[in-house]
Protein backbone atom coordinates (compact mmCIF):
# COMPACT_ATOMS: atom_id res chain seq x y z
CA UNK A 1 0.00 0.00 0.00
CA UNK A 2 2.84 2.36 0.79
CA UNK A 3 4.35 1.94 -2.64
CA UNK A 4 1.06 2.75 -4.30
CA UNK A 5 0.60 5.87 -2.26
CA UNK A 6 4.03 7.18 -3.23
CA UNK A 7 2.75 7.85 -6.72
CA UNK A 8 -0.12 10.05 -5.53
CA UNK A 9 0.57 13.72 -6.02
CA UNK A 10 3.48 13.20 -8.39
CA UNK A 11 5.98 12.17 -5.73
CA UNK A 12 9.22 10.27 -5.94
CA UNK A 13 8.84 6.80 -7.50
CA UNK A 14 10.81 5.01 -4.78
CA UNK A 15 8.74 3.47 -1.97
CA UNK A 16 8.85 5.27 1.39
CA UNK A 17 7.77 3.68 4.64
CA UNK A 18 4.61 4.80 6.36
CA UNK A 19 4.98 6.45 9.82
CA UNK A 20 5.52 3.84 12.55
CA UNK A 21 2.59 5.35 14.48
CA UNK A 22 0.23 4.16 11.73
CA UNK A 23 0.13 0.70 13.33
CA UNK A 24 -1.01 2.18 16.66
CA UNK A 25 -3.75 4.19 14.98
CA UNK A 26 -4.72 1.19 12.80
CA UNK A 27 -5.37 -1.17 15.72
CA UNK A 28 -6.95 1.48 17.95
CA UNK A 29 -9.42 2.35 15.21
CA UNK A 30 -10.00 -1.34 14.44
CA UNK A 31 -11.13 -2.07 17.99
CA UNK A 32 -13.21 1.11 18.23
CA UNK A 33 -14.99 0.19 15.00
CA UNK A 34 -15.51 -3.32 16.36
CA UNK A 35 -17.39 -1.78 19.27
CA UNK A 36 -19.40 0.62 17.10
CA UNK A 37 -20.41 -1.88 14.44
CA UNK A 38 -21.24 -4.52 17.04
CA UNK A 39 -23.71 -2.02 18.47
CA UNK A 40 -24.96 -1.08 15.00
CA UNK A 41 -25.57 -4.71 14.04
CA UNK A 42 -27.71 -5.40 17.08
CA UNK A 43 -29.58 -2.21 18.01
CA UNK A 44 -32.61 -2.33 15.69
CA UNK A 45 -32.94 -6.12 15.96
CA UNK A 46 -32.81 -5.82 19.77
CA UNK A 47 -35.43 -3.08 19.88
CA UNK A 48 -37.84 -4.96 17.59
CA UNK A 49 -37.27 -8.61 18.57
CA UNK A 50 -36.48 -8.26 22.29
CA UNK A 51 -38.20 -5.09 23.49
CA UNK A 52 -41.13 -5.37 21.09
CA UNK A 53 -40.83 -1.87 19.65
CA UNK A 54 -42.75 -0.89 16.53
CA UNK A 55 -40.62 -0.90 13.36
CA UNK A 56 -40.97 2.87 12.78
CA UNK A 57 -40.10 3.67 16.41
CA UNK A 58 -37.01 1.44 16.34
CA UNK A 59 -35.80 2.91 13.05
CA UNK A 60 -36.33 6.44 14.37
CA UNK A 61 -34.25 5.77 17.49
CA UNK A 62 -31.59 4.17 15.29
CA UNK A 63 -31.57 7.30 13.12
CA UNK A 64 -31.38 9.66 16.10
CA UNK A 65 -28.59 7.65 17.73
CA UNK A 66 -26.43 7.26 14.62
CA UNK A 67 -27.15 10.85 13.60
CA UNK A 68 -26.00 12.23 16.95
CA UNK A 69 -22.96 9.94 16.85
CA UNK A 70 -21.87 11.90 13.77
CA UNK A 71 -23.07 15.30 15.01
CA UNK A 72 -21.23 15.21 18.33
CA UNK A 73 -17.77 15.34 16.63
CA UNK A 74 -18.50 18.98 15.83
CA UNK A 75 -18.18 19.81 19.53
CA UNK A 76 -15.53 17.20 20.22
CA UNK A 77 -13.39 18.50 17.37
CA UNK A 78 -13.73 22.06 18.66
CA UNK A 79 -12.68 21.09 22.19
CA UNK A 80 -9.69 19.17 20.86
CA UNK A 81 -8.63 22.05 18.61
CA UNK A 82 -8.94 24.62 21.37
CA UNK A 83 -8.22 22.95 24.70
CA UNK A 84 -7.49 19.24 24.86
CA UNK A 85 -5.34 18.21 21.92
CA UNK A 86 -6.20 15.26 19.69
CA UNK A 87 -4.58 12.55 21.81
CA UNK A 88 -6.29 13.39 25.10
CA UNK A 89 -9.65 13.72 23.33
CA UNK A 90 -9.24 10.23 21.81
CA UNK A 91 -8.69 8.65 25.24
CA UNK A 92 -11.64 10.53 26.77
CA UNK A 93 -13.82 9.34 23.91
CA UNK A 94 -12.69 5.74 24.16
CA UNK A 95 -13.23 5.53 27.92
CA UNK A 96 -16.68 7.14 27.67
CA UNK A 97 -17.72 4.74 24.90
CA UNK A 98 -16.53 1.73 26.92
CA UNK A 99 -18.81 2.86 29.77
CA UNK A 100 -21.67 3.19 27.28
CA UNK A 101 -21.22 -0.28 25.80
CA UNK A 102 -21.17 -1.93 29.21
CA UNK A 103 -24.27 0.05 30.21
CA UNK A 104 -26.05 -1.46 27.17
CA UNK A 105 -25.77 -4.82 28.93
CA UNK A 106 -28.47 -3.60 31.34
CA UNK A 107 -31.89 -2.96 29.80
CA UNK A 108 -32.94 -0.10 32.17
CA UNK A 109 -29.80 1.84 31.18
CA UNK A 110 -30.63 1.93 27.44
CA UNK A 111 -30.84 5.71 27.10
CA UNK A 112 -27.87 6.37 29.39
CA UNK A 113 -25.83 3.93 27.32
CA UNK A 114 -26.78 5.58 24.03
CA UNK A 115 -25.97 9.01 25.47
CA UNK A 116 -22.51 7.89 26.60
CA UNK A 117 -21.82 6.34 23.20
CA UNK A 118 -22.83 9.56 21.47
CA UNK A 119 -20.65 11.70 23.75
CA UNK A 120 -17.69 9.35 23.46
CA UNK A 121 -17.88 9.30 19.68
CA UNK A 122 -17.82 13.08 19.70
CA UNK A 123 -14.40 13.10 21.34
CA UNK A 124 -13.02 10.11 19.45
CA UNK A 125 -14.21 10.19 15.87
CA UNK A 126 -12.91 13.50 14.43
CA UNK A 127 -9.63 13.36 16.30
CA UNK A 128 -8.40 9.93 15.22
CA UNK A 129 -8.53 10.84 11.53
CA UNK A 130 -7.05 14.27 12.21
CA UNK A 131 -4.30 12.71 14.35
CA UNK A 132 -3.44 10.44 11.44
CA UNK A 133 -3.35 13.42 9.06
CA UNK A 134 -0.94 15.22 11.39
CA UNK A 135 1.67 12.50 10.83
CA UNK A 136 2.22 13.58 7.21
CA UNK A 137 4.04 16.60 5.84
CA UNK A 138 2.70 18.98 3.18
CA UNK A 139 1.85 17.12 -0.06
CA UNK A 140 3.20 13.91 1.49
CA UNK A 141 3.00 11.15 -1.15
CA UNK A 142 2.29 8.59 1.57
CA UNK A 143 -0.95 10.26 2.75
CA UNK A 144 -3.51 8.54 0.51
CA UNK A 145 -1.87 5.16 1.10
CA UNK A 146 -1.88 5.77 4.85
CA UNK A 147 -5.58 6.61 4.83
CA UNK A 148 -6.31 3.50 2.76
CA UNK A 149 -4.50 1.34 5.35
CA UNK A 150 -6.38 3.17 8.12
CA UNK A 151 -9.64 2.56 6.31
CA UNK A 152 -8.87 -1.14 6.08
CA UNK A 153 -8.37 -1.17 9.86
CA UNK A 154 -11.79 0.41 10.21
CA UNK A 155 -13.30 -2.35 8.13
CA UNK A 156 -11.42 -5.20 9.77
CA UNK A 157 -13.09 -4.18 13.03
CA UNK A 158 -16.42 -3.75 11.25
CA UNK A 159 -16.09 -7.26 9.77
CA UNK A 160 -15.38 -8.96 13.09
CA UNK A 161 -18.14 -7.10 14.96
CA UNK A 162 -21.28 -8.70 13.41
CA UNK A 163 -19.70 -12.15 13.62
CA UNK A 164 -18.73 -11.89 17.30
CA UNK A 165 -21.31 -9.48 18.74
CA UNK A 166 -23.99 -10.76 16.35
CA UNK A 167 -23.46 -14.39 17.34
CA UNK A 168 -23.43 -13.57 21.06
CA UNK A 169 -26.40 -11.24 20.78
CA UNK A 170 -28.72 -13.28 18.54
CA UNK A 171 -27.76 -16.80 19.65
CA UNK A 172 -26.85 -16.45 23.36
CA UNK A 173 -28.27 -13.19 24.72
CA UNK A 174 -28.56 -9.59 23.52
CA UNK A 175 -26.64 -8.17 26.46
CA UNK A 176 -23.71 -10.51 25.87
CA UNK A 177 -23.40 -9.02 22.42
CA UNK A 178 -23.43 -5.47 23.74
CA UNK A 179 -20.87 -6.31 26.44
CA UNK A 180 -18.51 -7.77 23.82
CA UNK A 181 -18.52 -4.37 22.11
CA UNK A 182 -17.37 -2.83 25.40
CA UNK A 183 -14.53 -5.33 25.66
CA UNK A 184 -13.44 -4.37 22.14
CA UNK A 185 -13.34 -0.69 23.09
CA UNK A 186 -11.14 -1.52 26.10
CA UNK A 187 -8.73 -3.34 23.78
CA UNK A 188 -8.61 -0.24 21.59
CA UNK A 189 -7.81 2.02 24.54
CA UNK A 190 -5.04 -0.30 25.70
CA UNK A 191 -3.56 -0.37 22.19
CA UNK A 192 -3.54 3.43 21.98
CA UNK A 193 -1.96 4.01 25.40
CA UNK A 194 0.69 1.31 24.93
CA UNK A 195 1.61 2.73 21.51
CA UNK A 196 2.13 6.32 22.66
CA UNK A 197 5.87 6.15 22.11
CA UNK A 198 5.39 5.84 18.35
CA UNK A 199 3.29 9.02 18.15
CA UNK A 200 6.00 11.43 19.30
CA UNK A 201 4.39 14.80 20.04
CA UNK A 202 1.59 14.33 17.48
CA UNK A 203 -1.75 15.47 18.89
CA UNK A 204 -0.23 16.80 22.11
CA UNK A 205 -0.44 20.50 23.02
CA UNK A 206 2.69 22.25 24.23
CA UNK A 207 5.15 19.85 22.60
CA UNK A 208 4.63 17.08 25.21
CA UNK A 209 5.49 13.56 24.06
CA UNK A 210 3.22 11.50 26.35
CA UNK A 211 0.10 11.75 28.45
CA UNK A 212 1.15 12.08 32.10
CA UNK A 213 -0.58 11.51 35.45
CA UNK A 214 -2.19 14.95 35.40
CA UNK A 215 -3.61 14.24 31.96
CA UNK A 216 -4.89 10.91 33.30
CA UNK A 217 -6.76 12.63 36.11
CA UNK A 218 -8.32 15.10 33.68
CA UNK A 219 -9.32 12.26 31.35
CA UNK A 220 -10.97 10.32 34.19
CA UNK A 221 -12.86 13.37 35.51
CA UNK A 222 -14.17 14.41 32.07
CA UNK A 223 -15.14 10.84 31.13
CA UNK A 224 -17.02 10.16 34.38
CA UNK A 225 -18.70 13.59 34.21
CA UNK A 226 -20.41 12.41 31.05
CA UNK A 227 -22.73 10.23 33.18
CA UNK A 228 -24.44 13.09 35.07
CA UNK A 229 -24.32 15.19 31.90
CA UNK A 230 -26.30 12.54 29.99
CA UNK A 231 -28.84 12.33 32.80
CA UNK A 232 -29.15 16.13 32.76
CA UNK A 233 -29.80 16.08 29.01
CA UNK A 234 -32.38 13.31 29.46
CA UNK A 235 -34.17 15.39 32.11
CA UNK A 236 -34.14 18.51 29.92
CA UNK A 237 -35.38 16.50 26.94
CA UNK A 238 -38.60 15.68 28.80
CA UNK A 239 -39.51 19.33 28.26
CA UNK A 240 -37.69 20.16 25.01
CA UNK A 241 -38.47 16.88 23.23
CA UNK A 242 -42.17 17.57 22.53
CA UNK A 243 -41.29 21.03 21.18
CA UNK A 244 -38.59 19.62 18.94
CA UNK A 245 -40.90 16.87 17.71
CA UNK A 246 -43.51 19.46 16.72
CA UNK A 247 -41.07 21.32 14.47
CA UNK A 248 -41.16 20.56 10.73
CA UNK A 249 -38.07 18.93 9.25
CA UNK A 250 -36.97 22.19 7.56
CA UNK A 251 -37.02 24.02 10.91
CA UNK A 252 -34.95 21.27 12.53
CA UNK A 253 -32.43 21.57 9.71
CA UNK A 254 -32.15 25.34 10.23
CA UNK A 255 -31.69 24.79 13.97
CA UNK A 256 -28.77 22.42 13.37
CA UNK A 257 -27.20 24.91 10.95
CA UNK A 258 -27.55 27.61 13.63
CA UNK A 259 -25.73 25.38 16.12
CA UNK A 260 -22.92 24.85 13.62
CA UNK A 261 -22.68 28.61 13.00
CA UNK A 262 -22.65 29.33 16.74
CA UNK A 263 -19.78 26.91 17.28
CA UNK A 264 -17.86 28.42 14.36
CA UNK A 265 -18.28 32.04 15.42
CA UNK A 266 -17.73 31.11 19.05
CA UNK A 267 -14.40 29.65 18.06
CA UNK A 268 -13.50 32.85 16.20
CA UNK A 269 -14.55 35.08 19.11
CA UNK A 270 -12.57 33.01 21.61
CA UNK A 271 -9.51 32.84 19.37
CA UNK A 272 -7.49 35.10 21.67
CA UNK A 273 -7.67 32.44 24.40
CA UNK A 274 -5.58 30.07 22.33
CA UNK A 275 -1.92 29.65 23.22
CA UNK A 276 -1.04 30.36 19.58
CA UNK A 277 -2.20 33.40 17.58
CA UNK A 278 -5.21 32.82 15.34
CA UNK A 279 -4.29 34.11 11.89
CA UNK A 280 -7.02 35.11 9.42
CA UNK A 281 -7.85 32.52 6.80
CA UNK A 282 -6.51 33.28 3.34
CA UNK A 283 -8.64 33.39 0.19
CA UNK A 284 -7.31 30.00 -0.94
CA UNK A 285 -8.08 28.47 2.45
CA UNK A 286 -11.65 29.78 2.32
CA UNK A 287 -12.08 28.29 -1.16
CA UNK A 288 -10.87 24.92 0.11
CA UNK A 289 -13.34 25.13 3.00
CA UNK A 290 -16.16 25.89 0.56
CA UNK A 291 -15.13 22.82 -1.46
CA UNK A 292 -15.38 20.68 1.69
CA UNK A 293 -18.85 22.08 2.39
CA UNK A 294 -20.06 21.38 -1.17
CA UNK A 295 -18.78 17.83 -1.04
CA UNK A 296 -20.31 17.40 2.40
CA UNK A 297 -23.72 18.31 1.00
CA UNK A 298 -23.51 15.66 -1.69
CA UNK A 299 -22.30 12.86 0.58
CA UNK A 300 -25.55 13.22 2.54
CA UNK A 301 -27.27 11.50 -0.39
CA UNK A 302 -24.74 8.68 -0.33
CA UNK A 303 -24.85 7.93 3.39
CA UNK A 304 -28.65 8.35 3.54
CA UNK A 305 -28.80 5.25 1.36
CA UNK A 306 -25.77 3.41 2.64
CA UNK A 307 -26.87 3.59 6.28
CA UNK A 308 -30.01 1.64 5.52
CA UNK A 309 -27.68 -1.28 6.31
CA UNK A 310 -28.22 -1.03 10.07
CA UNK A 311 -31.93 -0.22 9.73
CA UNK A 312 -34.28 -1.34 6.94
CA UNK A 313 -31.73 -3.67 5.35
CA UNK A 314 -31.09 -5.28 8.73
CA UNK A 315 -34.83 -5.88 9.11
CA UNK A 316 -35.00 -7.10 5.49
CA UNK A 317 -32.40 -9.74 6.40
CA UNK A 318 -34.33 -10.63 9.56
CA UNK A 319 -37.86 -10.79 8.16
CA UNK A 320 -37.73 -11.17 4.36
CA UNK A 321 -34.64 -13.30 3.74
CA UNK A 322 -34.51 -17.09 3.89
CA UNK A 323 -31.42 -17.55 6.07
CA UNK A 324 -31.49 -21.30 6.61
CA UNK A 325 -28.46 -23.45 5.86
CA UNK A 326 -29.77 -26.89 6.67
CA UNK A 327 -30.78 -26.86 10.31
CA UNK A 328 -28.77 -23.71 11.08
CA UNK A 329 -30.20 -20.22 10.64
CA UNK A 330 -27.69 -17.51 9.72
CA UNK A 331 -27.94 -14.58 12.18
CA UNK A 332 -29.39 -11.54 10.40
CA UNK A 333 -26.48 -9.41 11.64
CA UNK A 334 -23.99 -11.53 9.65
CA UNK A 335 -24.99 -9.80 6.41
CA UNK A 336 -23.42 -6.60 7.74
CA UNK A 337 -20.03 -8.34 7.64
CA UNK A 338 -20.17 -8.54 3.82
CA UNK A 339 -19.42 -4.84 3.35
CA UNK A 340 -16.25 -4.65 5.46
CA UNK A 341 -14.98 -7.97 4.11
CA UNK A 342 -15.48 -6.64 0.60
CA UNK A 343 -13.54 -3.48 1.48
CA UNK A 344 -10.60 -5.44 2.90
CA UNK A 345 -10.48 -7.64 -0.22
CA UNK A 346 -11.31 -5.03 -2.85
CA UNK A 347 -9.66 -1.98 -1.25
CA UNK A 348 -6.18 -2.68 -2.68
CA UNK A 349 -7.70 -3.34 -6.11
CA UNK A 350 -9.57 -0.02 -6.18
CA UNK A 351 -6.52 1.81 -4.82
CA UNK A 352 -4.37 0.31 -7.60
CA UNK A 353 -6.93 1.36 -10.20
CA UNK A 354 -6.88 4.95 -8.92
CA UNK A 355 -3.08 5.01 -9.00
CA UNK A 356 -3.02 3.69 -12.56
CA UNK A 357 -5.62 6.23 -13.66
CA UNK A 358 -3.87 9.08 -11.83
CA UNK A 359 -0.70 8.30 -13.78
CA UNK A 360 -2.53 8.44 -17.09
CA UNK A 361 -4.34 11.11 -19.05
CA UNK A 362 -7.62 9.68 -17.69
CA UNK A 363 -6.90 10.87 -14.14
CA UNK A 364 -10.09 11.60 -12.21
CA UNK A 365 -10.40 14.45 -9.68
CA UNK A 366 -11.70 13.62 -6.21
CA UNK A 367 -15.30 14.86 -6.85
CA UNK A 368 -15.59 12.62 -9.93
CA UNK A 369 -14.48 9.55 -7.96
CA UNK A 370 -17.09 10.32 -5.33
CA UNK A 371 -19.80 10.84 -7.95
CA UNK A 372 -19.06 7.41 -9.40
CA UNK A 373 -19.45 5.95 -5.90
CA UNK A 374 -22.91 7.50 -5.56
CA UNK A 375 -24.06 6.04 -8.86
CA UNK A 376 -22.80 2.56 -7.97
CA UNK A 377 -24.72 2.81 -4.68
CA UNK A 378 -27.85 3.54 -6.70
CA UNK A 379 -27.32 0.37 -8.75
CA UNK A 380 -27.29 -1.59 -5.51
CA UNK A 381 -30.70 -0.18 -4.64
CA UNK A 382 -32.02 -1.28 -8.04
CA UNK A 383 -31.20 -4.85 -7.00
CA UNK A 384 -32.71 -4.35 -3.53
CA UNK A 385 -35.90 -2.79 -4.92
CA UNK A 386 -36.43 -5.83 -7.16
CA UNK A 387 -35.70 -8.19 -4.24
CA UNK A 388 -38.19 -6.31 -2.04
CA UNK A 389 -40.90 -6.62 -4.69
CA UNK A 390 -40.28 -10.38 -4.95
CA UNK A 391 -40.30 -10.78 -1.16
CA UNK A 392 -43.62 -8.95 -0.89
CA UNK A 393 -45.04 -11.34 -3.48
CA UNK A 394 -43.64 -14.69 -2.30
CA UNK A 395 -42.76 -14.11 1.38
CA UNK A 396 -38.96 -14.42 1.42
CA UNK A 397 -36.07 -14.30 -1.04
CA UNK A 398 -32.71 -16.02 -1.05
CA UNK A 399 -29.68 -14.52 0.68
CA UNK A 400 -27.81 -13.86 -2.57
CA UNK A 401 -29.95 -10.81 -3.26
CA UNK A 402 -28.59 -9.07 -0.18
CA UNK A 403 -25.06 -10.29 -0.93
CA UNK A 404 -25.23 -8.61 -4.35
CA UNK A 405 -26.57 -5.38 -2.82
CA UNK A 406 -23.85 -5.22 -0.19
CA UNK A 407 -21.11 -5.85 -2.76
CA UNK A 408 -22.35 -3.01 -4.97
CA UNK A 409 -22.60 -0.71 -1.96
CA UNK A 410 -19.06 -1.70 -1.03
CA UNK A 411 -17.74 -0.68 -4.44
CA UNK A 412 -19.55 2.63 -4.10
CA UNK A 413 -18.11 3.23 -0.64
CA UNK A 414 -14.56 2.50 -1.83
CA UNK A 415 -14.94 5.16 -4.49
CA UNK A 416 -16.22 7.76 -2.04
CA UNK A 417 -15.23 7.41 1.59
CA UNK A 418 -11.42 6.97 1.72
CA UNK A 419 -10.78 9.79 -0.75
CA UNK A 420 -13.28 11.97 1.13
CA UNK A 421 -11.47 11.57 4.46
CA UNK A 422 -8.12 12.18 2.81
CA UNK A 423 -9.51 15.27 1.04
CA UNK A 424 -10.62 16.90 4.30
CA UNK A 425 -7.25 16.49 6.00
CA UNK A 426 -5.49 17.79 2.87
CA UNK A 427 -7.70 20.85 2.37
CA UNK A 428 -8.60 21.96 5.90
CA UNK A 429 -6.38 24.67 7.49
CA UNK A 430 -4.58 23.17 10.49
CA UNK A 431 -6.02 25.61 13.06
CA UNK A 432 -9.54 24.44 12.21
CA UNK A 433 -8.64 20.92 11.09
CA UNK A 434 -10.58 18.99 13.73
CA UNK A 435 -13.54 21.38 13.43
CA UNK A 436 -13.65 20.85 9.67
CA UNK A 437 -13.51 17.09 10.21
CA UNK A 438 -16.45 17.55 12.58
CA UNK A 439 -18.35 19.49 9.92
CA UNK A 440 -17.59 16.69 7.45
CA UNK A 441 -19.16 14.28 9.91
CA UNK A 442 -22.14 16.66 10.19
CA UNK A 443 -23.08 15.49 6.70
CA UNK A 444 -23.00 11.93 8.01
CA UNK A 445 -25.18 13.00 10.95
CA UNK A 446 -27.88 14.39 8.67
CA UNK A 447 -27.67 11.31 6.46
CA UNK A 448 -27.95 8.85 9.36
CA UNK A 449 -30.97 10.63 10.78
CA UNK A 450 -32.61 10.66 7.36
CA UNK A 451 -31.79 6.97 6.95
CA UNK A 452 -33.76 6.23 10.10
CA UNK A 453 -36.87 8.29 9.31
CA UNK A 454 -36.96 8.05 5.51
CA UNK A 455 -39.27 5.03 5.40
CA UNK A 456 -41.78 6.81 7.63
CA UNK A 457 -41.45 10.05 5.62
CA UNK A 458 -42.31 8.18 2.42
CA UNK A 459 -45.20 6.31 4.02
CA UNK A 460 -48.37 6.93 2.08
CA UNK A 461 -46.53 8.19 -0.99
CA UNK A 462 -46.44 6.39 -4.32
CA UNK A 463 -42.65 6.05 -4.17
CA UNK A 464 -41.31 2.88 -2.50
CA UNK A 465 -38.29 3.45 -0.25
CA UNK A 466 -35.71 1.60 -2.30
CA UNK A 467 -36.77 3.07 -5.65
CA UNK A 468 -36.58 6.52 -4.05
CA UNK A 469 -33.01 5.73 -3.02
CA UNK A 470 -32.20 4.68 -6.58
CA UNK A 471 -33.15 8.17 -7.77
CA UNK A 472 -31.53 10.10 -4.91
CA UNK A 473 -28.20 8.24 -5.18
CA UNK A 474 -27.79 8.22 -8.95
CA UNK A 475 -29.29 11.70 -9.35
CA UNK A 476 -26.91 13.27 -6.82
CA UNK A 477 -23.99 11.48 -8.47
CA UNK A 478 -24.86 12.87 -11.89
CA UNK A 479 -25.16 16.44 -10.54
CA UNK A 480 -21.83 16.18 -8.69
CA UNK A 481 -20.15 14.88 -11.81
CA UNK A 482 -21.52 17.87 -13.74
CA UNK A 483 -20.10 20.43 -11.27
CA UNK A 484 -16.77 18.65 -10.79
CA UNK A 485 -14.78 21.32 -12.74
CA UNK A 486 -16.07 24.05 -10.38
CA UNK A 487 -15.30 22.05 -7.22
CA UNK A 488 -11.87 21.14 -8.58
CA UNK A 489 -11.03 24.84 -9.00
CA UNK A 490 -12.10 25.56 -5.42
CA UNK A 491 -9.96 22.69 -4.17
CA UNK A 492 -6.91 23.92 -6.11
CA UNK A 493 -6.31 20.23 -6.81
CA UNK A 494 -2.87 19.73 -8.21
CA UNK A 495 -1.49 22.93 -6.65
CA UNK A 496 0.53 22.94 -3.43
CA UNK A 497 -1.54 22.95 -0.25
CA UNK A 498 -1.12 25.91 2.11
CA UNK A 499 1.50 25.44 4.81
CA UNK A 500 -1.22 25.46 7.45
CA UNK A 501 -3.15 22.61 5.86
CA UNK A 502 -1.16 19.90 7.60
CA UNK A 503 1.06 19.61 10.64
Amino acid sequence: MAAASDVVGGARPAAEKQPSALSTIFFTEMWERFSYYGMRALLVLYLVNSLGWERAHALELYGIYTGLVYLSPLLGGYLADRYLGFRKAVVIGGLTMALGHFAMAFEPLLYLALGLLIAGNGFFKPNMATLLGSLYRDNDPRRDGGFTIYYMGVNLGAFLAPLVAGTLGEKIGWHWGFASAGVGMCFGLAQFLLGQGKLGDAGMPGGKARLDRRDGMQIAVISLSMIPLVYLVMFAWQFAGPLWGALPFAAKTLAVIAIVAALWFGKRLLGERSSTPSEPLTSDEWQRIVAILIMGFFVVFFWMGFEQAGGTMNLFADKLTDRHLGAWEIPASYFQAINPLGIVLLGPVIAAIWVRLDQSRYALPTPAKMAIGMMILGLGFVVLAIADSRAQAIGQVGPWWLVAVYLLHTLGELCLSPVGLSMVTKLAPARVAALMMGIWYLANAAANYLAGILEELLKGSSMPLYWFLVGSSIGAGVVLLAITPLVKRLMHEGSPAPRSATR
